[in-house]
């Protein structure tokens, strides 16, 4: 396991850091944190607090305990960020006052002032202020946007109708413009088709400064330099990669489950060793009442070695004892080592189609982006969307959902569905509980019928009536899901779209066995083509503007 960065080069200190929600549910506590220069990615489960660590060392969030330093200014890349379509693609760069100087100054605005023009010599002193040394912003800018693959983004343009990947590009364009001292990341790759996502993992690559990277994306945390692992509450660091990762974890597992497997042996033998010494404890004080009784010996030393024996007996008992004790904590302290994450387990057969029957029929579609679309899905067949930013695979779903209405052609379903869309708060109500949230879903199940089955979801006790804006990302999307699975009618077609955006790798696993209980038919749009190849697919397609083109799977 590697060491965090020492004090004096790490650019980013927390020191008994604690933050809780108004609420009072507790995220850090006692948190110690460094990291210096270099690129390192944070992972951790859905709820560990990795979001809300960002936001602290980015200062949107204020420390309820302990302090966070930076060293420099910080750039920072939240998940969900949305732009205004209205501004211009330089005001999104952060770029337009910059701009405006320069170009002032070079139609002669910030030449030496004449004496009818001296009220105006502080205005082009303003010029120079603002410019400052960033003469050559506008080739910048135009490099990182084509280093990011924006090339159709003209600076003077309003942005208009960008796709989600197209803003997660566009919002980093900006910081790298900024280059900040240090550069957070969190969950950068979502939305991001594939050749997006390689553009980003190059622009990690050159990244020289401070880097923290939050993301379940496996190709880019290949990138980094070293793995922070936040989990209960505390960073274990691992040198290198993500592979590099993995393998000492394996390590480290196989150890754990060797002490879990030493330890039972040990717990088992101080069991039977304190039954044996109880068994001739007891043979010693029958034997001893036994000569007290015949009274061989003067009743003054037979009480003495009665009393001796007592003592004696007591003393033994407790050493075997408290060496059980021991044992037993040995053995919890190396369970708690070993990982074992809860799988979703549920029964769905409500929701089986069968194979000849019709689920969804697209006639001559167009959508109201243009995408153009014919397609017959029959029984239960698990279908990928897949395609470039841009290429209207989000309008797709929500046509065939109901949301939006087709420019042309027909959509019809012929089984209830339900949609699953990026942003889970149109699935979910954050100030409802989880039971309350699915309640709205199947408005005629008992209250006792609904807490059973979201155990299965993994919301058992009072994590059934946590408020749904207090849950993390993972947790939103577990409930959202279970929600719209657990939905009456039961659903026997579900639209997914970017289902993995958000989750850390064992909310990944967990959905892929939540999907493999489903029995209905599935069109799922997806970047993540690991995850894709993991749900047994029937077809992969390809949206494009001028129609749906098979594929083979990738």
């Amino acid at each position: 396991m590697s060491k965090p960065p020492t004090a004096p080069s790490a650019a980013v200190v927390c020191t008994r850091t604690g933050f809780d929600w108004p609420d009072g549910t507790p995220v850090l506590d006692d948190f110690q944190f460094s990291v210096g220069p270099g690129r390192t990615g944070l992972i951790g489960l859905n709820g560990s607090g990795k979001s809300t660590l960002l936001k602290l060392i980015a200062g949107e969030l204020t420390p309820t305990a302990g302090s966070v330093k930076v060293v420099g200014e910080v750039g920072y890349l939240p998940q969900h960020a949305s732009l205004d379509t209205h501004l211009r693609v330089d005001e999104a760069l952060g770029i337009a006052a910059t701009r405006a100087a320069l170009h002032a100054i070079e139609n002669g605005d910030g030449g030496p002032p004449c004496s009818s023009e001296v009220e105006s010599l502080g205005e082009r002193e303003e010029h120079f202020t603002t410019v400052g040394d960033d003469w050559d912003v506008e080739e910048r800018a135009r490099a990182t946007l084509d280093q990011l693959g924006l090339h159709a983004l003209d600076l003077d343009r309003t942005i208009g109708e960008v796709s989600g990947g197209e803003s997660v590009l566009l919002r980093l364009s900006a910081l790298l413009l900024r280059r900040p001292d240090v550069l957070l990341l969190d969950e950068p790759t979502n939305n991001l088709d594939l050749p997006a996502r390689r553009r980003l993992h190059d622009a990690v690559s050159a990244w020289s400064g401070v880097l923290l990277v939050v993301s379940h994306d496996r190709e880019l945390l290949e990138r980094v330099d070293r793995i922070a692992d936040l989990r209960g509450g505390e960073v274990h660091w691992y040198g290198g990669n993500f592979t590099a990762y993995e393998q000492a974890l394996a390590v480290e597992q196989e150890a754990a489950e060797r002490m879990v497997r030493a330890a039972g042996a040990d717990v088992a033998r101080q069991r039977r060793e304190l039954a044996d010494a109880q068994v001739k404890l007891a043979r010693r004080v029958r034997y001893g009442d036994k000569m007290y009784a015949r009274k061989r010996e003067p009743k003054i030393v037979m009480n003495s070695r009665k009393q001796e024996a007592q003592v004696s007996a007591g003393k033994h008992r407790a050493l075997h004892t408290e060496r059980l004790q021991e044992a037993r904590e040995r053995l919890v302290e190396a369970t708690e080592a070993v990982r074992d994450d809860d799988e979703i387990r549920i029964d769905l057969p409500y929701t089986a189609v069968p194979p000849g029957r019709t689920v969804l029929t697209l006639t001559g579609l167009r959508t109201r982006y243009g995408t153009r679309a014919d397609l017959e899905v029959r029984g239960p067949e698990r279908i990928a969307l897949t395609g470039r930013n841009g290429s209207g695979k989000t309008t797709l779903l929500r046509t065939l959902a109901g949301e939006l209405p087709p420019a042309a052609g027909t959509a019809e379903v012929h089984v209830p569905h339900r949609f699953l869309p990026q942003r889970l708060d149109e699935v979910l109500d954050h100030d409802l509980t989880v039971v309350e949230n699915v309640a709205r879903y199947a408005p005629d199940a008992t209250d006792n019928r609904i807490r059973a089955r979201l155990a299965r979801f993994l919301f058992k006790g009072a994590r059934a009536d946590q408020q749904a804006g207090t849950l993390s990302g993972g947790e939103r999307f577990r409930a959202a899901l279970a929600a719209l699975m657990l939905a009456e009618p039961a659903p026997q077609l579900l639209l997914l779209d970017e289902p993995t955006n958000n989750l850390d790798m064992s909310s990944v696993r967990r959905l892929v066995t939540a999907l493999h209980s489903y029995e209905g038919a599935l069109l799922v749009v997806s970047h993540d083509h690991r995850f894709l190849r993991e749900l047994s697919l029937t077809r992969w397609l390809t949206v494009e503007s001028g129609g749906l083109t098979a594929t083979d799977p990738l």
